[in-house]
């Protein structure tokens, strides 16, 4: 069994952000991305792995009701985050609701169509898009399969950026600013 040490990194950002569904409020953000370290499978590796394994849940509700309709979750930000954390459940991808909503709340002020227009990212022609800012080849990396896999689906943005941030700081829960 191989096992991988994440080394914490410091990551020093400084820019403005527009918070709030209708950009009302900007704000001038510093800060400092920490991690504990872990020794862990990376998660897209664990998560490849969970994937091959049958799933006992699923089997069971294979056996209990064929035709039974999945939960049915809103659509809006407390329902894709339940069904983001559903996802990676199943997949071995840590990550608390409280710690998604904070991430999402300061990245796009919940706002999926949110894009980043102005950082080197977006210089160098790839803006960090959707409700956790994420670029398109980290998601193109870190896209779960069964997600949508389109960047701005707001359920494959948290699943991807969560399973990014499990393989670099341990969980989402982890990461205190623009990561």
């Amino acid at each position: 069994m191989r096992t991988t040490t994440l080394i914490p990194r410091r990551i020093a950002t400084t820019g403005i952000t527009v918070l709030g569904a209708a950009g009302i409020a900007t704000a001038a953000l510093t800060g400092t991305a920490h991690a504990a370290p872990q020794t862990a499978k990376p998660a897209h590796q664990t998560a490849a792995k969970a994937a091959a394994k049958p799933d006992k849940a699923d089997d069971k509700a294979d056996k209990k009701g064929a035709g039974k309709k999945a939960e049915d979750y809103p659509d809006n930000l407390d329902g894709w985050i339940r069904e983001a954390m559903s996802i990676m459940k199943k997949h071995g991808i840590p990550g608390s609701y409280d710690g998604i909503k904070r991430n999402i709340i300061r990245e796009s002020g919940g706002d999926p169509g949110a894009v980043n227009d102005w950082d080197i990212n977006a210089q160098k022609g790839i803006p960090s898009k959707g409700l956790l800012q994420v670029i398109q080849p980290t998601f193109d990396q870190y896209h779960v399969k069964g997600t949508a896999d389109k960047l701005t689906d707001p359920v494959a943005n948290i699943v991807a950026a969560c399973n990014y941030a499990a393989d670099r700081y341990g969980t989402m829960d982890n990461v205190d600013s623009a990561y």
